[in-house]
């Protein structure tokens, strides 16, 4: 049985104690070194490299949040996990942004403590093991941030919108080095956190009310690092939460994020609502996806209608989703019906996909060499500094439409 090793750090012995007590019986879990503050801790992990750290956070000297960054950069195979009696949010973004995987507030029960150490031991290591794959042969120029925002949208549920933006933005990650940021704008049932093994605290519903948001620093605070190198601004945890979050507050995180990341991925609602059409007006592309059945279909050639109307045609990158050859509608009929070519074909992948969903790991990362994961990132470098400014030859075409509907 594989074991994930831990170091626990807290100034009271007792509660190193109490730690290790509840984890007594997790066959599975070791402990395998204790510190009693952060310059102490950062040490041992150096020394034992731990997969998880619990790390306190009110230590005399070095606090855990300054140790919890220190290792989070000088070990990154290590993934610390904050414990503290703090509920504030406050505490949670510092944890965030020091690198923390989760936060965990005391007291809590042995079985929240061994789950917990469990699921960030094992993603920690899964995503390592993707990050340390061999970089592309030929990596695209990145001396330049594109400052490109990628909206995704469909008004149409259940044609792999979510799916798409997640794996989209990680592969922009992944292969440009630069700092991306995903946005999911699906504020009522927004899963981008699912998808990517997130669980916030803090949410776009939290950030719009703080004072500040007008600063990047403080709207850095509520993106949760991904090992990727992507950073999420999560949807709300409950749907009644999106009321707070206004038009004018999407703007302007939105012309914010623009300003500081080299690539923006807005996930968005089904709909044409106001939310959505904020995003869609700041977008530089609007990746259109859609699949081949009839209802999808009728859907994206009334969007593409709509966004002709809202003058952001030019804009528009239609995406083919769970293709199969042979069955049900040809990509001729699509052309035909719709007008456009797809700048991006996505078999059907049904299973691998649904396993990346329910694990939260981006197939991307876990089966690079799949097909649809090859044509994700031929579909990212579409947008990248090498392609930008010259047309996607044969890949690529304006968009006309048909009077006839489907």
């Amino acid at each position: 049985m594989s074991q994930t090793s831990v170091l626990i750090v807290d100034d009271i012995s007792t509660t190193r104690e109490d730690i290790k007590r509840l984890l007594y019986f997790e066959e599975d879990i070791k402990v395998i070194g204790e510190a009693s503050d952060g310059e102490e801790a950062i040490r041992a992990v150096e020394a034992l490299r731990p997969d998880v750290v619990l790390m306190d956070i009110n230590m005399p000297g070095m606090d855990g949040i300054a140790a919890s960054e220190a290792i989070t950069s000088r070990v990154p195979e290590t993934a610390v996990v904050i414990i503290s009696i703090q509920k504030e949010s406050e505490y949670l973004r510092k944890a965030m942004a020091a690198g923390a995987r989760d936060y965990l507030v005391k007291p809590f029960t042995s079985s929240d403590l061994a789950e917990t150490i469990r699921r960030v031991g094992r993603t920690q290591k899964q995503q390592i093991l993707q990050l340390r794959a061999p970089a592309p042969k030929e990596a695209p120029q990145t001396t330049a941030p594109a400052n490109r925002m990628l909206v995704v949208f469909s008004s149409k549920g259940g044609v792999g919108k979510t799916t798409l933006a997640c794996n989209l933005a990680v592969s922009l990650a992944r292969e440009t080095r630069q700092n991306v940021a995903l946005v999911d704008l699906n504020l009522q049932s927004g899963n981008v956190a699912l998808m990517l093994n997130i669980l916030p605290q803090g949410t776009i519903a939290e950030l719009v009310q703080e004072e500040d948001r007008g600063e990047i620093s403080l709207v850095d605070n509520y993106l949760y690092p991904h090992l990727s190198g992507l950073k999420v601004l999560p949807a709300p945890l409950k749907p009644e939460q999106a009321e707070v979050v206004a038009v004018k507050d999407i703007e302007a995180i939105l012309k914010l994020l623009k300003g500081n990341y080299a690539y923006i991925v807005v996930d968005t609602a089904p709909a044409f609502n106001d939310l959505t059409l904020s995003a869609l007006d700041l977008a530089d592309d609007i990746l259109l996806i859609f699949t081949p059945d009839l209802p999808a279909l009728k859907c994206a050639k009334t969007d593409l209608e709509v966004l002709e109307r809202l003058n952001q045609a030019s804009k528009v990158k239609a995406v083919l989703n769970k293709s199969t050859l042979g069955n049900g509608i040809s990509l001729a009929e699509i052309k035909q019906s719709l007008g456009v070519t797809p700048l991006a074909i996505l078999p059907q992948a049904e299973k691998m996909v649904l396993a990346s969903v329910n694990r939260g790991h981006p197939f991307v990362l876990t089966h690079p060499g799949s097909v649809i994961a090859q044509r994700i990132k031929e579909l990212a470098e579409n947008f990248m500094p090498a392609a930008m400014g010259k047309r996607i030859k044969g890949r690529q075409k304006r968009f006309f439409f048909l009077s006839k509907l489907l």
